[in-house]
């Protein structure tokens, strides 16, 4: 019977890793950035968050919503959370105005189930993934006919990189300049038809939580940084335009030398930032050097580091490319990380060091590459009784 009916709604969303960063906001409480930034879509057979959203008649009121993350507890209730659900309850509510024959669900309480298939809040963009699993799942247990650019506001409410997960490909985050945030929201720059040679080489060098959040060093760069507002203004406009031009002429050297000078660029802000910050460790900076020590050898750019809000490397490279990075990166690396792929260059015998840094201090190591974007699936987290799904493994 309906009244005892599960309504429910699963997808999987994907990682992005920014080549262009976004940080800090001009607007907390909406999540406005203060710039513009850029993102690669990775694959979900690697990287992806799997969320079921349901819904029923039968949960107790007096719950409320629940989330489960990783079978663990989390709370909805955060500011971030609640405008997320607001604004997805308010477009099923108009459906419901519109059409009162459809069931109430925007009455309903709401049950959502959540699995990471890599280390949360380590630096991998996992609220990101998060967030848009959450809204996609949602949108679709209301079946919301809103296009996923039209979703990534309501995402970006929830993370602000998580508007990015809510397209495949190549995609821009555009600052926006109106008060209400209703033109900062993700566009595609490129589908990963465009350019699918991309890969993607994480080196993961700490899976442990961060100690400064990202929602906490935006906030202190914002008020502390002297050279937080160039880069804003001057140096990311600059570097956009730059990398959008070098991904439509499927530019590699352009992209590698973009993404890498930006990455440098954010992480001298968070080091002028007072207390200075330090996503990056010894095995970071030991990575960017065999990065730099590659692209010597080889006479170009076949590889380029970027680092989000931790410490673990992404190393950028095509597939054409993969017996010089991947071969040569897997030489400094502990047996078994990765497959060794032969002829890889030879690197000076002055990055010994670095390549002992790296031996030691990578755990493991994720070989992606560019993605789509939030795909529906089938696979419920939760049964027709409204109860999670033991699964073995995350």
């Amino acid at each position: 019977m309906a009244e005892n009916k599960i309504y429910r709604a699963s997808t999987t969303a994907p990682v992005n890793i920014a080549v262009i960063k976004y940080w800090g906001k001009r607007d907390p409480h909406l999540n406005l950035p203060t710039n513009s930034s850029l993102s690669v879509t990775l694959s979900q057979s690697d990287l992806r968050t799997h969320t079921t959203a349901s819904c029923s008649p039968t949960y107790p009121p007096a719950e409320g919503d629940t989330l489960l993350l990783n079978s663990h507890p989390q709370s909805l209730s955060t500011p971030r959370s609640l405008a997320c659900l607001t604004s997805l309850r308010s477009l099923r509510r108009s459906l419901e105005s519109a059409n009162p024959s459809l069931p109430p669900l925007s009455s309903y309480p709401l049950h959502i189930i959540s699995t990471n298939n890599f280390p949360t809040a380590a630096g991998l963009a996992s609220s990101a993934a998060g967030f848009a699993a959450l809204v996609r799942a949602i949108a679709d247990l209301y079946t919301l006919p809103q296009s996923p650019e039209e979703l990534s506001l309501i995402a970006r409410q929830g993370s602000g990189s998580a508007c990015r997960s809510l397209l495949g490909g190549y995609v821009a985050w555009d600052a926006g300049h109106k008060g209400d945030g209703s033109d900062s929201r993700a566009r595609l720059v490129a589908p990963r038809s465009h350019w699918p040679e991309m890969r993607a080489m994480i080196l993961v060098a700490s899976a442990m939580k961060k100690d400064v959040s990202s929602t906490s060093g935006m906030q202190a760069t914002v008020a502390t940084s002297s050279l937080f507002r160039t880069r804003a203004e001057v140096v990311v406009p600059r570097e956009m335009a730059a990398m959008e031009k070098a991904i439509e002429g499927r530019d590699f050297e352009g992209f590698g030398k973009i993404a890498m000078r930006e990455s440098n660029s954010f992480h001298a802000c968070c080091l002028d930032t007072e207390p200075p910050i330090r996503y990056l460790n010894d095995v970071s900076w030991a990575a960017m050097q065999l990065v730099q020590g590659v692209n010597e050898k080889v006479g170009r750019v076949v590889a380029a580091y970027t680092f989000d809000a931790g410490p673990n490397c992404v190393v950028y490279f095509l597939e054409g490319d993969r017996r010089e990075v991947v071969g040569c990166l897997a030489g400094c690396l502990k047996e078994g990380l990765v497959e060794r792929v032969e002829g890889g260059v030879e690197l000076e015998d002055g990055l010994e060091g670095a390549k002992e840094v790296l031996r030691r201090g990578v755990s493991n190591v994720i070989m992606t590459g560019v993605g789509e974007g939030p795909v529906s699936v089938e696979d419920h987290l939760i049964d027709e009784k409204g109860e999670e799904v033991q699964k073995n493994g995350v």
